[in-house]
């Protein structure tokens, strides 16, 4: 009896171990990164179960005295919202080996959503591959974490 007792807490702490290091893992990714073009910070948040990410700085904020606005956007009345504080990043699911997927990528340099797939590197890097259709028909940049 005691030793059911034994192996059933020593199964439940393995459980809730493994549970503690995958979210641990997953939420690696969150933080604040700079973009490849070095002129945009995006922070990355975690979003009821999934990741999201949002512009929080610009380099070059404003554009004629006004704040840069999502002009590029298809939607006409999207185009006249800020893009610092502009969700880029959304519905992300870490699936495993510091890789998150099934997310898209908003650009607000071109008013397309792509879908796109993210992996933190061995060096650090955040690998950001959005794409049409199958991820082969892409582009990738590379991010750095700041914060």
């Amino acid at each position: 009896m005691i030793h059911k007792i034994i192996f059933s807490f020593i199964g439940l702490m393995v459980i809730s171990m493994s549970s503690y290091t995958a979210d641990n893992e997953a939420d690696e990714l969150m933080g604040i990164w700079l973009n490849h073009e070095k002129d945009a910070h995006v922070k990355i948040y975690k979003c009821g179960d999934e990741y999201c990410g949002k512009i929080v700085w610009l380099k070059e904020p404003e554009e004629d005295g006004e704040p840069k606005k999502d002009k590029h956007n298809p939607d006409e009345s999207l185009q006249s919202r800020p893009i610092k504080g502009l969700d880029i990043l959304s519905g992300f699911n870490f699936d495993s080996d510091k890789k998150w997927e099934d997310g898209t990528i908003y650009n607000p340099r071109d008013g397309k959503t792509y879908s796109c797939y993210l992996k933190i590197l061995d060096d650090g890097r955040l690998k950001v591959r959005g794409f049409v259709g199958i991820s082969i028909i892409g582009k990738t940049n590379y991010w750095t974490r700041i914060e």
